[in-house]
């Protein structure tokens, strides 16, 4: 190859990493944005809390010291591994939901999106830190049994209205979070 080209191959690379670097720079606002977007799905997507559920709703207990060490990159890691967890949990056996289907994937696009987004930004070497690892088991714990009480209730109405109530208090927790950072 010869010079010029080596130039404007490492033109190239000065780019895109300075284009990379600047979506993560900006990313507690990208945050912010996507989580009031999903927090206005969560709304469309179905409609007033049914009373008939209220004797049904329980607490799950969020772990919230995992939104409150000290270093920001172990915040990210643990926004990513939550979003995750509602992604999963908003894409299996939801034939009784009685949700707008159109709502329901553009939650889940947006979560996806912002999914891909936090995994370019984070570290790689903070998922090995022992916090990220201690983060991740709570908040594997926390939505085991959230996926728990919707397999017990046979993935009722009342299970996804109570399960959609709780993943709006995480996503507000989270927004709570990326207004500080």
């Amino acid at each position: 190859m010869n010079p010029l080209g080596l130039i404007q191959v490492g033109l190239v690379l000065l780019c895109i990493t300075t284009i990379f670097s600047l979506q993560c720079h900006h990313l507690p606002l990208q945050l912010s944005k996507v989580i009031e977007s999903s927090l206005q799905l969560l709304d469309k997507m179905g409609k007033k809390f049914p009373q008939q559920c209220l004797r049904e709703k329980m607490s799950f207990g969020f772990p919230k010291l995992v939104l409150k060490p000290r270093q920001k990159e172990t915040v990210k890691v643990a926004i990513e591994e939550i979003f995750q967890h509602i992604f999963y949990i908003f894409s299996q056996n939801l034939t009784l939901a009685a949700w707008n289907v159109t709502v329901l994937e553009q939650f889940q696009n947006g979560l996806y999106q912002q999914m891909e987004q936090l995994e370019a930004c984070v570290i790689k070497k903070q998922k090995d830190c022992f916090q990220t690892k201690v983060n991740t088991l709570k908040l594997k714990k926390y939505f085991k049994k959230i996926d728990l009480f919707l397999e017990n209730k046979k993935y009722s109405v009342c299970s996804w209205e109570i399960s959609r109530t709780v993943m709006r208090r995480c996503l507000q927790l989270i927004d709570k979070v990326i207004r500080n950072l």
